[in-house]
């Protein structure tokens, strides 16, 4: 009788055994069949070359859904991220119209189309001397939606030609010369490129807007007998006639320099207002201690003469601080204090 492993032997040798089965323990692992290791071997395999195939279409697909949101919220911050500030609308109107008022006869179309794609129709004829601009200022910058503004521009005008060199019959029938106000749309493209979208339109002028109520008491002549109006004096007559070192009226390290070349021969303190008081000074009479570190806000008229004689009104908002017993120029401030409720600005569109 043959054995079971003579047998096995044999029937392996014949290749009639397509497995070989192992002790279930070997060296403390447990194994399967070779068989069984062969197609899981397989089996990651395959696996293995789907992923390898199914990267790129994955990535195909992420990028075709998620960014879809990302390219929406582009979209829609876009127009408020290419200009906030109006300097550049305002900036480009002003050329616009200038362009457009100083075209010649001929050439209009080609000069505005810079400003204004599709604008090579446009035409100027008629009889005329002829105008330039003077001076242009967008005086208003009104914000119509997301990257898109109404900017009004305000324009002195004069003749091309001197009136004295003109002929009466073209002088009166020139166009017209003094200040003007022309509105312009204009619109900002996807990169910042500005471009207007109508030609400009003439309109009235602007209403006078109301002077704010400022936020200092009665102005009233300068008292002698108020030590900080001495101050004033000195300082304006070094600051703006150049009598002077300005550093004596000011406190250490002050970088407030003098305007050199100096623009006047003279300057003299007018008027004084006061914020808290219709009586400046009075709550600081001369020989009076001045408690150290006191701070006055000071709105001054000064009166000043160049060398010609010329005599010109400034107003300047100074504030003044108690050092070492006497009153120094802490500050020229950028602007006057306004009265509460004064600063507010009107958003109303007119």
């Amino acid at each position: 009788m043959t054995s079971v492993p003579e047998q096995e032997r044999a029937a392996r040798e014949d290749g009639q055994v397509e497995e070989a089965g192992l002790p279930p323990e070997a060296g403390g692992w447990e194994l399967g069949s070779l068989g069984a290791s062969a197609n899981a071997v397989t089996v990651l395999r395959r696996s293995a070359w789907v992923l390898l195939l199914a990267g790129p279409v994955l990535g195909a697909w992420a990028l075709l859904t998620g960014p879809e949101v990302v390219r929406a919220q582009a979209a829609e911050e876009r127009p408020w991220a290419v200009a906030v500030d109006s300097s550049g609308p305002g900036g480009f109107a002003e050329l616009f119209v200038t362009a457009y008022l100083e075209a010649e006869e001929g050439r209009a179309g080609d000069v505005l189309a810079a400003f204004m794609p599709g604008a090579g129709s446009a035409a100027v004829s008629g009889r005329g001397g002829g105008q330039v601009v003077e001076q242009a200022a967008a005086v208003r910058v009104r914000a119509v939606s997301a990257g898109y503004w109404a900017v009004t521009v305000a324009v002195r005008v004069g003749p091309a030609v001197p009136a004295a060199k003109q002929d009466r019959d073209q002088a009166e029938a020139g166009p017209a010369v003094g200040l003007r106000y022309f509105r312009v749309p204009v619109r900002s493209g996807a990169s910042g490129e500005l471009a207007a979208v109508a030609l400009p339109a003439e309109v009235g002028a602007l209403p006078a807007g109301q002077a704010p109520e400022l936020g200092y008491g009665q102005a009233a002549e300068p008292s002698p007998a108020d030590p900080g109006v001495r101050t004033l004096q000195g300082f304006f007559t070094s600051y703006l006639a150049g009598g002077g070192e300005v550093d004596r009226y000011m406190p250490p390290g002050s970088r407030l320099a003098p305007i050199t070349p100096a623009p006047y021969a003279s300057a003299r303190v007018e008027r004084v207002a006061e914020y808290g008081t219709n009586t400046p000074g009075a709550a600081f009479p001369e020989g009076a201690p001045i408690p150290e570190g006191t701070r006055r806000r000071l709105l001054v008229d000064v009166t000043a003469a160049d060398r010609a004689g010329v005599e010109r009104p400034l107003t300047y908002a100074v504030a003044l601080k108690a050092r070492d017993g006497r009153w120094e120029v802490e500050a020229v401030e950028a602007a006057p204090l306004l009265a509460d409720g004064s600063g507010e600005t009107d958003k109303r569109s007119k």
